[in-house]
């Protein structure tokens, strides 16, 4: 499992290179810097194998920090199991009817996420998850397909940036990369390919892999 979690952490790395790169070309406009964690707020899914590489990098922090991060985690998911019984242990998403999601999630939930320091920098940021890392601008790929339009409010204020080419990005191939390793990593963990299985970051800090497991193959997801 390591070898796959190896592969997503080098298709990560390439992410990060292609964001730096817009950002070089495009720093009047990009300022997603170090500390900016205007985005860091309410909750969002997160898929397992991103889960697996967070809890990796969570797992390298000092002892202290671990449990600091675990007891905020706990302390979230259990205060959405209170408001929301149907969102049990241990946390998965697809398992819950769709139209459930948005009462997990409203948009108007400011909660800092639970991988943030004091000074509002994330704690595992080298194993933060894609999602995290494609946030700012809008993603399209190089043959001009749209994955999505929209940029934060704080980014390209007096410029629309989805006509710029040297934004565009291979993220057909990108994902497609991370689908393959998704599905060899569920192969080897359930016995099958699966293409979807998500969690909120707050219960990829306190991941319970074989509990994960036991839940994927009871609800046959």
């Amino acid at each position: 499992m390591l070898d796959l979690i190896d592969c997503y952490g080098a298709l990560l790395r390439d992410v990060d290179t292609w964001f730096h790169t817009c950002s070089q070309s495009h720093p009047e406009h990009i300022l997603c810097r170090d500390g900016c964690s205007s985005c860091c707020r309410g909750l969002f899914d997160v898929t397992l194998l991103d889960a697996l590489y967070l809890k990796q990098g969570v797992d390298l922090l000092p002892a202290a920090l671990q449990h600091d991060i675990m007891r905020a985690a706990e302390s979230r998911l259990s205060s959405l199991s209170y408001q929301f019984p149907f969102f049990i242990e241990p946390w998965l998403l697809n398992g819950i009817p769709e139209e459930k999601w948005d009462q997990l999630m409203p948009e108007e939930d400011e909660t800092p996420c639970v991988l943030l320091s004091g000074a509002g920098r994330c704690l595992v940021y080298n194993h933060r998850p894609m999602t995290c890392r494609l946030n700012g601008i809008p993603l399209i790929d190089v043959s001009g397909e749209e994955f999505f339009d929209e940029w934060c409010s704080l980014n390209f204020k007096n410029l629309d940036p989805r006509p710029l080419e040297e934004l565009r990005y291979r993220f057909h191939d990108l994902f497609s990369n991370e689908l393959e390793l998704f599905q060899k990593m569920t192969g080897r963990l359930v016995g099958r390919q699966i293409r979807e299985i998500d969690l909120f970051i707050p219960a990829a800090a306190v991941l319970d892999i074989a509990a994960v497991v036991a839940a994927i193959k009871n609800e046959s997801l």
